[in-house]
């Protein structure tokens, strides 16, 4: 797979605020080019060129001398079906399932194909993570976007499609571990593990990484394995 272009990569991301995170909704104004350049830690130029992509792709309309805003009419109908999945009760043994199948896999891609830029934040949050759980603090936020950077950074855009259900999976076994510390301290040296490998661009390495990780928390979460058959 070629190498995207930095303006196609903050586009992809500005676009993940609105559809994923809702940071955004159709009619909202987007920060100014000096304050969402600063929050993106792109230059104005970078940021402006994502802003043309984004507007050819209906996503965004920008009005000379009022700022850029969502389309009124924007919407993303391939979410659709995956919003109706998250909204289904689904147990832990489905979803630790599905992050067993989907996350050793981003890892690997993440490892392969992530900018410099986006191996330092996934690192940065790997760190937040570890330090809130030995601070006894909620890190549900910072481990949906750890999980949501190494998505991101494997430049697929189907597995940024995922984050919704992929986020449901985290919320609950955020929940659950906080219940059980032995799978608290196991988060802590398997994260650093997968880290370690990242930062090597050791792809297969991340990939095991990341496996083992998922494997623990079905094992200290106490899943059932038929749940996993």
């Amino acid at each position: 797979m070629s190498q995207k272009r930095l303006s196609d990569t903050v586009a992809d991301t500005i676009l993940s605020m609105i559809v994923v995170d809702k940071k955004y909704k159709p009619g909202d104004k987007l920060p100014n080019e000096n304050e969402f350049s600063e929050i993106l830690k792109v230059s104005r130029t970078t940021l402006r060129e994502a802003f043309r992509i984004l507007a050819a792709g209906q996503v965004v309309e920008i009005r000379r001398g009022r700022g850029t805003y969502v389309r009124e009419d924007f919407a993303d109908p391939s979410m659709d079906a995956l919003s109706d999945l998250t909204a289904a009760r689904v147990d832990a043994g489905d979803l630790y399932e599905m992050r067993l199948i989907f996350e050793p896999e981003a890892a690997y891609y993440a490892a392969k194909r992530a900018t410099d830029r986006e191996l330092e934040r996934i690192l940065e949050l790997g760190e937040q993570i570890e330090e809130r759980i030995r601070e006894g603090r909620d890190r549900k936020a910072v481990e949906q976007e750890f999980h949501k950077a190494i998505a991101r950074a494997t430049h697929n855009e189907f597995m940024n499609r995922l984050m919704p259900i992929l986020f449901t999976a985290i919320d609950k076994g955020v929940t659950l571990s906080r219940e059980k510390r032995e799978a608290e301290t196991n988060t802590v040296s398997d994260h650093r593990m997968l880290m370690q490998f990242l930062q090597n661009r050791n792809a297969e390495g991340a990939r095991y990484a990341m496996k083992i990780h998922m494997i623990h928390a079905i094992e200290q979460l106490e899943i059932p394995k038929d749940a996993l058959r």
